[in-house]
């Protein structure tokens, strides 16, 4: 007896995305007619079926959702998951929580057990493989075993499915167009996840604020010993006046490498970055930062997914909700 085609297998068949394949399936109007038509029929000839367990959870509910979070040794994601616990306990349900350590291969394994049907849906930030790799089929497949699926922080991918994140465009674009307004002419940007969704966004906002490209300062690099060695650059031989961090690496690169060479903040350096709130209070000096509300985010994530779990959002169109970031000034931008 044959084994049961996947949703993969019937995209390469096909040459299309298993994206297309699995809108195809549930009658998406994003698909044409035509498209439809040539997924149904031969789905139907290689007897296609989605997991008959997530079938039955349309009937039957365990009360349990499942969280993956990308590495819980970042303040931002802690908090988002005390947002989690908190309303999921005010909504009667258990939480199993599972961390991909940023690897591909075993958020795929954690997919993978999720689509068994004990949960009845899943809150994910895509791991920073993931993203890198491109390689998503595995959160197509919860989509297709109609398991519902909320992403967070990390939205920026084309899956039919309720995202709640920032504006991480408009953030960075804010916090330069106000360094602008100060008289601030030379500012740079640092980013250890420039090649995340969300850091891309980041330096768009940055750039969208740039009067012309030659006011494009950069220290870009997953690799500490190369953000080190750019971000020296941007501060010692480029002499930037203030500096935007992207994120926490960033942050305390910048905040080490001023103190190493003796340059002031804010006396001679602006410095804006993206942490925890008790963090940036506490350094000296204290460091101006992005408030992004994770446990706010966290909280709302699971509204979503219980709205969907409980069908009481009408229609199939997938909802993106914001969070207003607030930019929060505290002395390395003292003016």
């Amino acid at each position: 007896m044959k084994n049961k085609i996947t949703l993969k297998e019937l995209a390469k068949l096909l040459n299309v995305s298993v994206s297309t394949v699995s809108k195809a399936l549930h009658d998406s109007a994003e698909i044409s007619p035509k498209t439809a038509e040539r997924v149904k029929e031969l789905a139907k000839l290689h007897n296609y079926r989605p997991n008959p367990v997530a079938v039955n959870l349309k009937s039957s509910k365990s009360g349990t959702i499942g969280v993956i979070i990308p590495n819980i040794s970042n303040t931002f994601f802690a908090n988002v998951l005390l947002g989690i616990e908190a309303r999921a306990q005010k909504s009667g349900l258990q939480v199993i929580t599972y961390i991909s350590n940023e690897k591909l291969e075993r958020e795929q394994q954690i997919a993978e057990m999720l689509t068994s049907g004990f949960v009845d849906g899943v809150l994910i930030a895509i791991s920073e493989e993931t993203q890198r790799k491109k390689e998503y089929d595995h959160l197509f497949n919860l989509v297709d075993y109609d398991i519902p699926v909320v992403l967070y922080d990390r939205i920026n991918l084309d899956l039919q499915v309720d995202k709640i994140g920032i504006d991480d465009e408009y953030s960075l674009e804010e916090a330069t167009r106000m360094l602008q307004a100060r008289g601030i002419k030379k500012i740079g940007i640092a980013t250890s996840i420039h090649h995340l969704g969300v850091g891309k966004l980041r330096i768009t906002g940055y750039r969208n604020a740039l009067k012309n490209e030659n006011d494009f300062y950069i220290a870009n690099s997953s690799k500490p010993d190369s953000l080190r060695e750019k971000t020296q650059k941007l501060l010692v031989e480029d002499k930037v006046e203030a500096i935007l961090c992207t994120d926490f690496v960033s942050t305390m690169m910048v905040y080490r490498l001023a103190y190493e060479n003796k340059i002031i903040i804010p006396k001679d350096l602006k410095v804006i970055g993206f942490l925890n709130a008790d963090v940036a209070r506490f350094l000296t000096p204290s460091i101006s930062y992005v408030e992004q509300f994770p446990e706010e985010i966290g909280e709302q994530a699971v509204d979503l997914l219980v709205n969907r779990i409980e069908n009481r959002i009408g229609g199939k169109q997938p909802i993106n909700k914001t969070i207003n970031t607030k930019l929060i000034h505290l002395e390395s931008t003292d003016f």
